[in-house]
This record gives C-alpha cells, structure tokens and sequence, in this order.
C-alpha cells in the first residue's frame, strides 16, 4: 500500500465532481435550447447530459489481489462516460414560437432546473467533504512527520 492512495482518492474524486459541477452547469446554461442538434432534417432540443461514475478498481478481490501481488490499483474513482438522459422531451403549446410544430407546440430540453440544482448542491458537497479528506490526510501526514524530528 502506498503512502499516497488517500490524496489519489481524493483527487479522483475531486476531478469527477468538477467534472459533473461542468456538466450541471451545461444543463442549465441549455434548459430553453430547443436548437441543439441537427438530426433528420430537424432541429432537436438540447438533451440533458448525466456523468456515469464508476470505481478505479473493479471489485474488492482486484484490489485485494493487487495489493498481495504488488501491483495495486489506483484508488478512487473515474468519469467512464457521458451519456445523454433518454426522458422524453417536454411539449410546450407556444404557436408564435419558431420551433413549434403545425398544432404549436414546441418540443423543449427535457432538462429540470430544480433537479440539476439539487445535483449541482450534491456534486458541491462532495467536492467539499473530498477536499476535507485531502486536508485529513495532509494533516496526518504532517504530525507523522512532526514526531519522526
């Protein structure tokens, strides 16, 4: 086990929830596009966009292993993908909108605001509580070193 798998956890971590802090903040930025994507002749609205997280290591038996064969994976976690929410688009009845089909309807993102709010709060916290960890750790480290003087 090496001395620094608390900062690669944290850092892991750090690194995906800024990476679905970025992703949120395009959602929102993109709640009211209903110009996004040019498919089949039309324009599409924006789809919401989900970060898919997943653990460096693949089970506890990898890890395990690693360790007693002294090649140890990287603690922590990784974005793996980007994917596209498939919830169905919302219709909205705007007849004067440029968008709207011929009974007036407009199809908008199938984005929530309140919803990717309370994620952006809960990507927030665990960036906080994942920066604590890192502090936690720097701090033991620095008593340990205070003693070996």
């Amino acid at each position: 086990m090496r001395l620094t798998n608390g900062f690669d956890a944290s850092a892991s971590a750090l690194t995906a929830q800024r990476l679905r802090m970025d992703v949120i903040s395009s959602n929102i930025a993109n709640a009211e596009t209903t110009r996004a994507n040019f498919v089949n002749g039309r324009y599409e609205p924006y789809k919401r966009k989900l970060v898919v997280l997943e653990p460096n290591a693949k089970s506890f038996a990898d890890v395990l292993n690693g360790q007693l064969n002294g090649k140890a994976s990287s603690p922590g976690v990784k974005a793996s993908r980007i994917i596209e929410d498939q919830t169905p688009s919302k219709l909205v009845y705007n007849p004067s909108h440029p968008d709207a089909d011929e009974n007036g309807y407009v199809k908008m993102p199938n984005v929530d605001v309140l919803k990717e709010m309370v994620d952006m709060i809960s990507a927030s916290r665990s960036y906080e509580a994942n920066v604590t960890a890192l502090n936690a750790t720097k701090g033991m480290y620095m008593k340990a070193l205070e003693i070996g003087k």
